[in-house]
């Protein structure tokens, strides 16, 4: 996992996230710019676009949009009485790809329907969507973005194909000077309640088990989150310790658990990567993975195996080494 939050090659260059609100397809005619009507701007990007202002951009009658909003639910779902309805990118982005299906010659309710399998079954690695989304403080949309990757792709393909671009495209628009620090949060915290949401395999009663926690001082939770689901999907239970963790109190959960279970240990930094974590754990006779940029620049002690990846994680923890013995009938959680 040294590599797990690292940025990307090159080649994936930064993607500056489009404004939505300046670009709608005209249902007839090609796509084209469209002013924005005076008074419709929201009051933030959160706040999304009244049916009037959509209606008026993409130049059909706001009874049309209300129509498919209440037949086909193409638009806002979650309308309040006594509130406007609001579109936001998901929204916007549903209702152009029915007006495309419309004007290639398809009938209302066949865009619509053309609409409900896009969103049942989600593009493969589709980070730019959950890019927009997130950068539009659209917290609904990137909840369902990760919730359907996740649901269709399983865990492993979700972080290396959509979570880890997006981080990357994030870093890449902080170092140009872009202000990113708050949708980088934002994006981890969505992540984190997605993986927690996410409904895993069930854990076999005789499964082997891991204890997953950062070194003392460390506060980057995620990675071990990640790994925690995709080891669940591959039947592995964990006890999940999480951030800034002290050496000693890992080593009191080795003893908790009456068995020797693998250890999975995350740096991010220099200054957090504790090789006592490493001796204390493998003193325990616990295998002892390390993970993390953290470690890249330290000497590990024999004990210490790097893992470099998602899949390489799960893969090596999934499979006990071959004199493994488990003492005791203490479960690990599975959620």
């Amino acid at each position: 996992m040294h590599s797990i939050l690292r940025p990307l090659p090159k080649a994936h260059t930064p993607f500056d996230a489009p404004d939505r609100g300046n670009r709608f397809p005209n249902p007839v005619a090609p796509r084209q710019t469209v002013a924005m009507p005076a008074g419709s701007t929201p009051a933030s990007d959160a706040a999304g676009y009244t049916v009037r202002a959509v209606a008026e951009r993409v130049g059909i009658p706001t009874a049309t949009l209300r129509s498919w909003n209440r037949r086909y639910r193409i638009g806002p779902t979650d309308h309040q009485p006594g509130k406007h309805r609001l579109y936001n990118a998901s929204d916007i982005a549903d209702l152009e790809h029915m007006l495309t299906q419309i004007r290639a010659g398809a009938s209302p309710a066949g865009a619509a329907a053309s609409v409900a399998r896009r969103r049942a079954t989600p593009t493969r690695g589709d980070w730019t969507s959950l890019l927009t989304a997130v950068f539009a403080i659209d917290t609904r949309t990137v909840s369902a973005l990760l919730t359907a990757h996740l649901e269709a792709f399983g865990v492993i393909d979700t972080w290396d194909l959509l979570c880890r671009p997006a981080f990357t495209a994030i870093v890449t628009r902080q170092l140009d000077g872009e202000g990113c620090i708050d949708i980088e949060h934002l994006l981890s915290w969505s992540i984190t309640a997605a993986l927690h949401s996410y409904i895993p395999t069930s854990v076999r009663a005789d499964s082997h088990s891991a204890v997953l926690a950062c070194t003392s001082g460390e506060t980057h939770a995620l990675p071990l989150e990640a790994l925690r689901a995709a080891l669940a999907e591959r039947g592995v239970g964990t006890w999940m310790l999480g951030a800034d963790m002290p050496t000693d109190a890992i080593a009191n959960t080795l003893a908790r658990t009456g068995r020797s279970p693998d250890v999975a240990l995350w740096s991010q930094h220099e200054s957090t990567a504790l090789t006592s974590a490493i001796h204390a754990c493998a003193s325990a006779g616990a295998r002892v993975f390390v993970g993390g940029p953290g470690w890249d620049t330290i000497i590990l002690p024999d004990a210490a195996i790097p893992i470099t990846t998602l899949a390489d994680a799960v893969d090596r923890i999934a499979h006990p080494a071959p004199a493994r013995h488990e003492i005791g009938s203490t479960r690990p959680d599975t959620a």
